[in-house]
């Protein structure tokens, strides 16, 4: 920008809130205390790297497919409002529920005139206006920066979380301290033990099975794992068990399962099983990988990378 334009740029900016990858106050207090897990998509850095938008488009859950196109039902262009885009699934009475939470600069007045025009009313849920989206979803404006959508029962569990009905992402101490460790990410995601134990049933595969792992899981007390993509890809996991021995063990397991999965791996898949260091530190099981653009962009178009994200 133009040396002249600093001023006013300074005084838009102090008007509006720190999106960063972080969490703000609205979106925390929208997640009820029994979350399973949050995964948080920072779309402006994503938009900064081929390979990531790449990778999104390969592995965006269905969930926040459905929610991006409801989204662009209502006016919404994505990749030109949206900064962040957070899904929570989190577990009730009847079962597990999810919400997303979406950040950035939305044009209220255009989404409302489209609501009106396609003769769509809002109804008064817990003292704010719930719309009905497509796809048999809801949306609510926390504030001027914040939509929150899902099922109507996940938003009206989500609002009773804000309003003091129900206990708030806030009050969940364990979650919210492996938050504070990974939301610098351009993709970050806590787990707590049950959505742990499910994460590594899946990336362990065959090895799933082995007694080891059976003993293992339950010993599982959460995990989180960042993306980066400033250098080709940065990929970092960490499960947090409860004791040294369990980290040790479970690294040997996660060992295991990569080999069994390199025997019937393309070169591409061998290198990027190499590209992966697995270690125990202390309590935790720390997994790292690395890969250039090209390395990682060729993974994307392999077999077994499609076998593990569908």
């Amino acid at each position: 920008m133009k040396r002249s334009s600093v001023l006013a740029l300074a005084f838009v900016v102090s008007s509006l809130p720190a999106f960063a990858a972080s969490l703000a106050t609205a979106a925390r207090s929208v997640i009820p205390h029994e979350v399973q897990q949050i995964i948080n998509v920072d779309y402006r850095r994503m938009k900064n790297s081929d390979t990531a938008m790449q990778m999104k488009a390969k592995l965006m859950p269905p969930n926040m497919r459905q929610f991006e196109d409801a989204l662009k039902d209502i006016g919404v262009v994505v990749d030109r409002d949206m900064d962040q885009i957070t899904l929570a699934s989190f577990r009730t009475k009847g079962g597990l529920q999810i919400i997303g939470i979406a950040q950035g600069t939305f044009p209220r007045k255009k989404i409302y005139a489209k609501l009106h025009k396609d003769k769509i009313k809002g109804k008064k849920m817990n003292g704010s206006i719930v719309y009905p989206m497509s796809g048999g979803m809801s949306m609510v404006f926390l504030d001027n920066w914040t939509m929150l959508f899902g099922n109507r029962s996940a938003v009206k569990a989500a609002l009773d979380a804000r309003d003091g009905s129900g206990m708030s992402l806030n009050a969940n101490e364990e979650i919210t301290d492996m938050i504070a460790s990974v939301d610098r990410g351009t993709v970050w995601s806590v787990l707590d033990s049950k959505g742990t134990q499910t994460m590594l049933k899946s990336a362990l595969g065959t090895a799933s099975n082995l007694k080891e792992y059976d003993t293992l899981k339950d010993h599982l007390t959460g995990s989180h794992y960042t993306m980066d993509f400033d250098h080709g890809i940065d990929f970092d996991l960490k499960v947090v068990t409860s004791d040294n021995m369990t980290a040790a063990t479970l690294s040997s397991v996660l060992k295991a399962g990569l080999l069994f999965k390199k025997m019937n791996a393309s070169k591409t898949e061998k290198t990027a099983i190499d590209d992966t260091d697995v270690k125990s530190d202390a309590d935790k099981l720390v997994v790292h990988f690395k890969a250039d653009d090209e390395s990682f962009q060729a993974l994307l178009d392999s077999p077994m990378f499609a076998a593990v994200t569908h």
